[in-house]
């Protein structure tokens, strides 16, 4: 199950009313977080998941309103009491910018990993079975979709074991993708498991032009949260120029990529109200959703 909360809507600067835009997703205790803008853990506070069990902070970009929250949060994990590895990932200099972020936070009591990201999809492993895709996408400066993947086991096959005459001790093994020696044989998975089954697929994506790798890599996603920095048609050529998207645009993505839900996010401090413009999207793809801060939901295997 991967559980996913959307830490805020907001888009260059936090408002009174809206948060800046982040997004936390929970599996199996364990946390990944996504973009860390200014104010970001006021709303992790309120969530109440806690601090320490975050293992794992992406980027998507550089730009002040998605980073400039991570000195602060890192003190407040520290303080949390954790002495773990915290894994830190997002574009070629990373290392540089946490470094100038974390000038008031010189004495963490957990090392910092940093992964640096090529201008190509990479697929990293963040713990047995849940995997991060990173997506190039078109900004103004270098910047990356992110796509999180539970797999799911593929489903054990108990006649097949009998029928080689693996002591049922083995089984566990076999199904959790581990190869086993018995009697002088060997033994690997796919002697004794079925076909893979589909997992859970949540995709991210802020501060972006639509592009056709974006539609390849969030194909048949179970939740897609994208950006919606316009409302407005008229807006059009203002999304063009600063390389953001309209709600139009997010739902013809959401659309040709056959996701099941897609929430909106990430909008103009000029975009007053959101709800206004729904219609433009929920004519392209019904099942739109105007982003709300704490807004959470549960995916589960089906």
């Amino acid at each position: 199950m991967l559980d996913v909360c959307l830490l805020g809507t907001g888009g260059m600067m936090p408002l009174p009313n809206r948060w800046l835009t982040a997004l936390l997703v929970r599996c199996n205790g364990r946390k990944i977080l996504v973009d860390c803008g200014e104010g970001t853990q006021i709303t992790l506070k309120m969530l109440g998941w806690g601090f320490k069990t975050i293992d794992t902070i992406c980027f998507t970009h550089y730009h002040g309103d998605h980073v400039t929250g991570l000195g602060g949060l890192l003190l407040t994990i520290g303080n949390s009491g954790r002495t773990e590895p915290l894994t830190l990932i997002g574009p070629v200099g990373l290392k540089k910018v946490v470094e100038g972020l974390t000038v008031i936070a010189p004495d963490l009591p957990f090392e910092l990993n940093y992964i640096e990201l090529k201008e190509e999809e990479t697929r990293l492993e963040i713990q047995k079975g849940l995997f991060v895709k990173t997506v190039p996408v078109e900004h103004t400066i270098s910047c990356f979709a992110y796509v999180i993947e539970l797999e799911r086991k593929s489903k054990f096959n108990p006649e097949k074991a009998i029928k080689l005459g693996i002591p049922v001790t083995y089984w566990k093994k076999l199904q959790d993708g581990e190869a086993v020696e018995w009697n002088n044989k060997y033994y690997t998975p796919d002697m004794v498991l079925g076909n893979k089954r589909k997992g859970i697929k949540v995709s991210y994506c802020t501060d972006s032009r639509p592009t056709t790798g974006l539609v390849n890599s969030i194909k048949n996603s179970d939740l897609f949260i994208c950006e919606g920095m316009y409302g407005d048609e008229e807006d059009k050529i203002q999304a063009y120029k600063n390389k953001h998207m309209t709600f139009s645009e997010a739902a013809t993505l959401a659309k040709e990529a056959e996701v099941k839900e897609l929430w909106l996010t990430h909008f103009s401090p000029a975009l007053k109200e959101p709800d206004q413009f729904i219609k433009i999207a929920t004519d392209i793809f019904p099942n739109t959703i105007i982003g709300k801060t704490l807004m959470m939901k549960s995916l589960t295997f089906y």
